[in-house]
């Protein structure tokens, strides 16, 4: 498994700056224009901690 760097320190997968989820979903902010950086992107796997699905 690759090793996922994540910073949000309120997420529920995040341990020691890794995420432990088992998979990820990222997709585009921005409807109908192409993304051209980080800021254009969204983690959807995020989960507040001390919440379960």
């Amino acid at each position: 498994m690759s090793e996922i760097k994540c910073r949000v320190e309120e997420c529920h997968y995040n341990q020691s700056d890794l995420c432990l989820a088992s998979t990820i979903e990222v997709k585009s902010r921005v409807k109908d224009h192409m993304v051209s950086n980080t800021d254009d992107t969204a983690c959807e796997t995020f989960l507040p901690k001390g919440k379960t699905k």
